[in-house]
Order: C-alpha cells, then sequence, then structure tokens
C-alpha cells in the first residue's frame, strides 16, 4: 500500500507537471503571436488597425499569425527527436515558415504586406530563440532506472538531454520529480518491482524498456539487442514511402533545373583540374539488394591505386577540386538523376559500394537489413556520425540506419534536412 500510495502521490505531482506544461505551450503560441504580429501591427498602422487596415494588411496579419504557430508547431514536434535543442532549429523553421506564407501568397495571387511579413519574421527569430534557448536550459527530462536486468548498463551513458536516477527500491518518494521510468522489461524482476511497474503504468507515469529509452536518447538500434522477432518492428511504413518517394520526385525535378549551373561549372573545374571524365559511376548496392550505378562527380585522380586509403585522415588521392566539392558536398548533385530514376531517395542510408557491401556483410550482423528502403543522398547517419569505412565505425553507422529506418517518417526527414543543410555550410563530417 505505502508503494502504491506513493506512486499516486507522484502521479498527482507529474499530472500537475504535464499540465503546466500544456499551459506553457498554449501562453507561449498566445504570447508569441501578440508580440510578432498583433504589436508590429499596432505600431505600424495604430491601436485601432482593426478598423483602418486594408486587405492586403489583414492577409499579412493572419498570414504572419499562421506561419509562425507552424513554426513553434515545426520545433516541438524536432525536439521530440534524439539529439536535438529547439533553439538551434528556430532560424530554419521559421524561415521555412514564413518562405512557405510567401510562395502561398505568391501562387495564389493573395496580396500581403512583405513589409509586416518581413518584421513579424524578425521577430519570430528573436522571440522563439531566446524562449527556446531558455527553455532548453531549464528543461530536461528525468529518468528513474529500475537496477534489474540490462537497464543500468543502457543508461550509464552521458548525456544532455537526460538525467538518469538510480533506483534502490520500489518506490518514487524521494524523487523531486520524474517524467518516464526506465526498466528492462525481460529481466526478471521481483514482484514488488512488477507492482510497482504496474502502479506507474496505470497512473500515467510513461514505462520505457530499457532498449527503448537507450534509442531515445542516443538515435541507435543496438545490434546487440536486435532479435529475429524484433525485425517486425524495423519494417518501414508503406503509406510514408508512397509519399515520400512523390515528394523525393518533386524535389529532382526543381533542383536538377536550378542546379545545372552550378553542375556545369563544377564538371567545368574537374576537367580543368586533373585529367579524365567529370563524371563518375560505380555499382552500388541498392533498395531490396538490387545493385544499381551511383553517378557523383569525380574527386579522385584516375591513376591512383592502392590499399589503406579509406583510413581517415589525409587521402593522396583526392584532387584540390575534390577536396572542396566532398566538403561542400557538391559530389553529390549527380545523385539527384539517381533519384529521379528510383534508385535512391533525397534521404535514407548511403548506399555502399559493392566490395563494402560483401565485406560488411561478412562481419557486420544484419547488415543487408538496410535495404528495405532506398539509399540516400543524405541521411540519418551522416548526420550524426560522419564518414566511416572500418567495421568498428560501419556497426555504428548500422546502428544510426536501423534508428532511420525504425522511425521512419516525415518529421524525421525533416530533421536530416536541416542537419545536412548545417554540415554543409559548417563543412563538416567531409573526407
Amino acid at each position: 500500500m505505502k508503494e502504491i500510495s506513493s506512486t499516486m502521490e507522484h502521479q498527482r505531482r507529474y499530472s500537475r507537471h504535464y499540465e503546466r506544461l500544456l499551459a506553457s505551450k498554449r501562453l507561449q503560441t498566445l504570447f508569441g503571436v501578440l508580440l510578432v504580429v498583433i504589436l508590429p501591427a499596432m505600431y505600424r498602422w495604430g491601436f485601432d488597425f482593426w478598423n483602418t487596415s486594408t486587405l492586403a494588411q489583414w492577409n499579412a496579419i493572419l498570414g504572419t499569425a499562421a506561419a509562425f504557430t507552424l513554426s513553434l508547431t515545426l520545433i516541438n514536434r524536432l525536439c521530440q527527436l534524439p539529439g536535438t535543442r529547439s533553439f538551434t532549429y528556430v532560424i530554419p523553421t521559421v524561415a521555412a515558415s514564413y518562405t512557405l506564407l510567401i510562395i502561398i501568397c505568391s501562387v495564389l495571387e493573395i496580396e500581403v504586406s512583405r513589409l509586416q511579413v518581413g518584421i513579424s519574421s524578425l521577430l519570430a527569430i528573436v522571440f522563439g530563440g531566446a524562449f527556446y534557448y531558455v527553455d532548453s536550459k531549464l528543461t530536461t527530462k528525468r529518468m528513474a532506472v529500475v537496477p534489474f536486468g540490462k537497464a543500468p548498463s543502457l543508461c550509464d551513458h552521458h548525456s544532455k538531454s537526460v538525467y538518469w536516477y538510480a533506483m534502490k527500491e520500489p518506490t518514487l518518494v524521494g524523487f523531486k520529480r520524474i517524467d518516464a521510468v526506465v526498466a528492462d522489461l525481460r529481466a526478471d524482476l521481483p514482484e514488488e518491482w512488477q507492482r510497482f511497474l504496474a502502479d506507474c503504468t496505470i497512473h500515467r507515469i510513461p514505462v520505457y524498456h530499457a532498449t527503448q529509452a537507450h534509442e531515445m536518447i542516443t538515435g541507435k538500434v543496438l545490434l546487440d539487442h536486435l532479435y529475429a522477432n524484433e525485425f517486425g518492428s524495423l519494417t518501414p511504413r508503406e503509406d510514408y514511402e508512397v509519399i515520400k518517394r512523390g515528394m523525393d520526385i518533386l524535389a529532382a525535378l526543381i533542383l536538377i533545373p536550378l542546379l545545372a549551373p552550378v553542375m556545369l561549372l563544377t564538371a567545368l573545374a574537374i576537367c580543368l583540374d586533373s585529367p579524365g571524365k567529370a563524371l563518375f559511376c560505380q555499382p552500388r548496392m541498392g533498395f531490396h539488394c538490387r545493385p544499381f550505378t551511383v553517378y557523383k562527380f569525380r574527386s579522385m585522380y584516375t591513376d591512383m591505386k592502392g590499399t589503406g586509403f579509406t583510413q581517415e585522415g589525409h587521402d593522396p588521392r583526392i584532387t584540390r577540386v575534390g577536396r572542396f566539392i566532398r566538403k561542400c558536398r557538391l559530389d553529390e548533385l549527380p545523385q539527384l538523376f539517381n533519384v529521379l530514376k528510383g534508385d535512391m531517395s533525397m534521404i535514407g542510408p548511403r548506399p555502399e559500394s559493392m566490395s563494402l557491401t560483401e565485406w560488411y556483410e561478412k562481419d557486420v550482423p544484419f547488415f543487408h537489413y538496410r535495404h528495405v528502403v532506398r539509399p540516400g543522398i543524405t541521411g540519418w547517419a551522416q548526420v550524426e556520425q560522419g564518414y566511416a569505412a572500418e567495421i568498428s565505425g560501419m556497426r555504428e553507422k548500422l546502428e544510426y540506419d536501423f534508428y532511420y529506418i525504425k522511425n521512419f517518417s516525415f518529421w524525421l526527414d525533416i530533421l536530416i534536412l536541416i542537419r545536412t543543410i548545417r554540415t554543409i555550410i559548417l563543412g563538416t563530417g567531409s573526407r
């Protein structure tokens, strides 16, 4: 009875915390709309702007309110994914939302005050950046770990996004606030601990399996905990596969004409820098284990052969232009044609060469399962880990790939896209 009453008391505290969280998000949206939409309208057009505003001004007010709300929604959804810090996504989400507003108004020929949209977007960046920066410093997940099975070992890693609390007895008395309980649900738990977890579930305190909590925090699916009867959980959503394929085709049709001048200049620079063709073609393992030919801009000399070059560090095979286009990811641009053909997707596990695939399949368990989705130009492993060639790095890369397959969704693709843009700007992860 003591454990049940203590759990109920903690549940009441948890419920109050959850209600305060929902109220704070509503207050955040309301205060934000007043600050970034209503305030600039009052400053420009007076306190009685609702009586004097033109149609273009009203369109701007309603449109910026919708764009700002969309920005907050995007940020809140993205920060639920592993390793995200909400304030770092303020600028890209605000820019994308307000750009979408301008595009919609242009396509539908809706008259709108561009100055009002510009002022509102700048205020949204300032407000959102300040709020989410403070919020990320003050709110960190607190998870209690049940001391049985593999839970303690899986939850002992350091993370800026979570505090781990080791439990000694089946009660939450003494903890100020716990957001969830983590346990190895396959372990042989004593009866009092089983009753404790049941009480937590009944009273809506989240209970996570240890591997699930590890995936939520690290963004990886551990190979050592991958069993044959769990493959069903790694099956990607078929409905999103269809939607994603449509978005890939649309993106390729838009980007190929826009980037054609850049691709022509890149090809010219490659030919002037070193002898050989500008385009590099290589067989890769693709969707459903079907080989295909990948297109890339050549970044290496054609007459240098040998082994050991895939080690991290300086690679003498790479040309001067090749080093630059790799850093800026320009060498990947021809793969837009692979996307159009259906060989690849914009986002997915990177395709490996046939020789490396054969090598990895001998030493890395379940490696071929990564081909259940289309390979991508960029992917979750690339933005989280970067380049990996050796077996140890490949195992970690595969753990990221499996997380992507298991959590195959629009929101994860958006997060990867934003991080890819940031990686290109910073020039990190190239080789």
